[in-house]
């Protein structure tokens, strides 16, 4: 298990899918990549495209979502969540594996 995407997370997805009129092939594909004030960034986009060698897929709650192999050993046991108050909106990701993260929780170290 690499991730889990909450159902308030998987609802949200769902909505910008609809709005941004994506294809029924289209999954959202999580990741890491290099950079952001602590190392490394999550990264969240839609994709139609899944290599079963280099890719984990899964289903939450009607969403279909794609793990490159090597940011899933940084993901092992996040969950992908969607938080939304007066004053913050957006996606948060809540990482085992992070040893530090900066404040606006889009970065984090391993």
């Amino acid at each position: 298990m690499a991730i889990t995407l909450t159902e308030k997370a998987a609802c949200e997805i769902q909505r910008i899918m609809q709005d941004q009129k994506c294809d029924e092939d289209v999954h959202l594909r999580v990741g890491v990549t290099g950079g952001g004030c602590s190392g490394f960034s999550y990264s969240l986009s839609f994709d139609n495209k899944y290599d079963e060698k280099a890719d984990s897929k899964y289903n939450y709650h009607g969403v279909t979502v794609v793990v490159d192999r090597k940011s899933a050993l940084y993901l092992d046991g996040t969950e992908v969540d969607f938080y939304e108050d007066l004053d913050k909106r957006g996606f948060t990701f809540n990482n085992p594996n992070a040893t530090k993260s900066c404040g606006c929780g889009q970065s984090f170290q391993a």
